[in-house]
């Protein structure tokens, strides 16, 4: 183990070259106005290939025309697997004038790179890939095959990500999965449960007319602005109940995007549209609260307008992971092991491919060390802690 530990070591340059240049490859998706994983899958594949690593593409048409591409890479020949999942596509960088730097171009200063994506989730796509390098070129003596997989989609869904890899035949019954897809500094967390998750899409129609004659109109934004205030006070009070499990031990729900609506000042708006963003604990379903917000939509105060609903996505809480099985334990015995850390399981509001395979009946974990800054400006990422967590993935196999 200690000669596998200074192999990784010695990657560091290589690991911040990688991450460096992936940072410069925009992967966002064409929904959120981007061009997809193509050309950043496309660098990541040539460096495995580079290493000897036999890659299988798997590209899905998306909505857009667009091919989503997925990356896998099956190294050894033992009857199980051990599959580390990694997503390649990156939220966009919001409010420009947030960052301090060009979020879109690798700055390193002080043992840290700053840039979009660096942390969530590409520290921990690279120190899979370099875990799995130094494996082969260590020639360890490995129990389990090293499964690499590199997913798109992650961020909106997963719909051509995850979802489609898991009907390709790929993964085995008895196999083991690890999401490194939440951090936390320390990394004493092992994230063994989610929230089920809905997001909202609220369209309100009205009347467009000239601003100084409302009364001939329906203003969709005032409606709007109303309509969302009493939604957010019922769902906060009725949703109360608390899980210490959870990194947020309520349920929340979020108002987020807002859809542009006119460019006058001198224009009441027609139609408003608008975004909510539920994590709720298991105890409650989905649809308990989608009937409450569709009742506040009847009543008489709203009637002037007309308000559609559309869930951009909806998924329903698996069951957790048991601390008790065979990869919460695996993962706890190496970090104990290589940092002395006694882990904790946790659940996490955040959804991430972990919840696919836990509703397929497969064990997943997740885990990796970093701050929780995941679409924050200024993300970064520690240089240590990408090669540190690096030696953590190779020490599942050995």
């Amino acid at each position: 183990m200690v000669e596998l530990n200074e192999l990784i070591g010695s990657y560091e340059q290589g690991m911040v070259d990688t991450i460096s240049k992936m940072i410069a490859i925009k992967a966002i998706s064409p929904a959120s106005g981007g061009e997809g994983e193509g050309k950043r899958a496309d660098f990541l594949q040539s460096i495995l290939e580079s290493w000897g690593f036999k890659t299988d593409r798997y590209d899905y048409k998306d909505e857009h025309g667009v091919g989503r591409p997925n990356l896998v890479v099956k190294f050894g020949d033992k009857d199980r697997t051990i599959w580390v999942v990694s997503h390649m596509d990156t939220v966009s960088e919001g409010d420009l004038s947030l960052w301090k730097t060009d979020p879109f171009k690798a700055t390193i200063t002080d043992g840290m790179i700053y840039g979009r994506g660096t942390i969530d989730d590409g520290q921990p796509l690279v120190s899979s890939m370099y875990a799995l390098k130094a494996l082969k070129e260590s020639r360890s003596n490995m129990k389990y095959n090293f499964g690499l997989v590199f997913v798109a989609d992650e961020e909106l869904g997963s719909k051509y990500g995850i979802q489609k890899l898991l009907g390709e035949n790929i993964f085995g019954k008895e196999d083991m999965f690890f999401v490194p897809d939440s951090s936390t500094a320390d990394g004493k967390a092992i994230e063994v449960a989610e929230k089920s998750s809905l997001w909202l899409k609220i369209t309100f129609n009205g009347r467009q007319v000239h601003a100084s004659t409302p009364d001939m109109g329906v203003n969709a934004y005032r409606y709007s602005i109303r309509f969302l205030n009493k939604v957010d006070e019922l769902l906060h009070s009725k949703y109360t109940k608390s899980n210490g499990m959870f990194n947020t031990p309520k349920s929340t729900f979020e108002m987020t995007k807002h859809e542009k609506n006119i460019d006058s000042t001198n224009i009441v708006p027609g139609k408003e549209v608008s975004y909510l963003d539920c994590r709720i604990l298991p105890d409650y379903r989905i649809d308990d609260v989608m009937n409450d917000i569709e009742a506040v939509a009847k009543s008489p105060e709203f009637s002037p307008v007309q308000i559609q609903f559309e869930q951009i996505q909806k998924e329903e809480a698996t069951k957790p992971t048991s601390e008790n099985s065979e990869v919460v334990v695996l993962l706890k015995g190496v970090l104990k092991s290589q940092r002395g850390i006694d882990a904790i399981p946790i659940g996490i509001g955040g959804g991430t491919c972990a919840a696919f395979f836990r509703r397929k009946g497969f064990d997943s974990v997740v885990w990796f060390t970093g701050e929780d800054i995941a679409h924050q400006p200024n993300e970064f990422l520690r240089i240590k802690d990408m090669v540190d967590d690096a030696k953590v993935f190779a020490g599942l196999f050995v």
